[in-house]
């Protein structure tokens, strides 16, 4: 329910200059609201992208550890494992997008050489197994990023939500509001002086 103001000028001047910061803001937020769409629409592109590599990735992985299990036994396999420790360097920092943290995971390099020896005949290893560990290398450097890109894709449609409703409401409620108000003083203010004019003339004959 539209609140009723009192028809002077110094309301309409007040309103005016509301009116005018809110056409403003309204400009800005729809600026926001676009750029974080960009945003949100190129890492939704990329997180299609990763997911359609996930299932081939992950079957390469999956079949490479077959691969030494049945060259080299389980219990082996699991032996080797325990050389190599878990993958827990997982550096995240944020940075700002139009006021929305985005997280900014360090890339896991799948590359890069197990603990135990490569090949070594010593440790029991074999390239088969080699393989599965590059492969499962790039599996935790795949989710990794997958999740940095979830999570960017969550946190810009929220703010991307928020920014929507902010930028309906002035162009919905307050702004239409505004105008009606100030039209409204307007033609009183039009009508007192109309008056007082008529006054003025009747009192002068």
């Amino acid at each position: 329910m539209a609140t009723k103001v009192t028809a002077t000028r110094s309301n309409m001047t007040r309103i005016e200059a509301a009116l005018k910061l809110a056409r403003r803001g309204h400009d800005l937020l729809e600026q926001k609201r676009k750029i974080l769409m960009g945003e949100l629409m190129g890492r939704v592109r990329e997180a299609r992208e990763i997911q359609e590599s996930i299932h081939s990735i992950f079957s390469e992985a999956y079949f490479s550890l077959q691969m030494a299990n049945m060259t080299m036994g389980i219990d082996n396999v699991e032996k080797t494992s325990f050389f190599i420790p878990e993958e827990d360097r997982f550096i995240v920092r944020l940075r700002s997008i139009m006021g929305v943290d985005i997280p900014d995971v360090d890339r896991i390099e799948p590359n890069v050489t197990p603990i135990y020896s490569m090949g070594s005949s010593v440790s029991g290893s074999s390239s088969v197994l080699d393989n599965a560990y590059f492969n499962a290398r790039r599996v935790v450097a795949l989710i990794a990023r997958l999740a940095e890109i979830e999570t960017s894709v969550y946190r810009l449609a929220i703010q991307i939500r928020k920014t929507l409703r902010r930028v309906n409401s002035l162009e919905k409620v307050f702004i239409p509001r505004s105008e009606k108000q100030i039209k409204l003083i307007a033609a009183a203010l039009d009508e007192n002086e109309r008056e007082d004019l008529t006054r003025i003339k009747l009192s002068t004959r």
